[in-house]
């Protein structure tokens, strides 16, 4: 029973380990994303048991949240785990892609320009 294990980029794995340590949902992380906190300055956002005037990070992340995007939560909830899965989806297409434009270039090959009589045409081109 082995699970195909998903790669994470390292620029995401701070999001999971501030997930687990602060016990933020993933609608949490995600609005946090959006709004370009920092993970690792989570701590100094999350003391509100000694500083009793701070909310909580949750209650603070969804206040900054509704303050700029004028919405409690992100359409589309997304886990860090999907948003990897999307990237990678995402570079293997454009992989494909460049593979194909590169084949199709390559497969035409590169002719000397003519006009419409088909005499060869001198483009300026200096060369041997």
């Amino acid at each position: 029973m082995s699970k195909t294990s998903l790669f994470i980029p390292n620029r995401l794995k701070p999001w999971i380990d501030a997930r687990q340590r602060f016990r933020l949902s993933h609608g949490h992380v995600q609005m946090a994303f959006e709004l370009g906190l920092n993970p690792k300055k989570f701590g100094k956002l999350a003391n509100h048991r000694q500083e009793p005037w701070k909310l909580p990070l949750p209650d603070f992340i969804a206040k900054l949240y509704v303050k700029r995007f004028g919405k409690t939560k992100p359409d589309p909830v997304k886990t860090i785990e999907q948003m990897a899965a999307a990237e990678a989806a995402k570079k293997q297409a454009k992989k494909l892609r460049k593979a194909a434009a590169h084949s199709s270039v390559s497969e035409h090959g590169s002719t000397p320009a003519a006009n419409q009589n088909g005499e060869a045409v001198d483009n300026g081109v200096v060369g041997p």
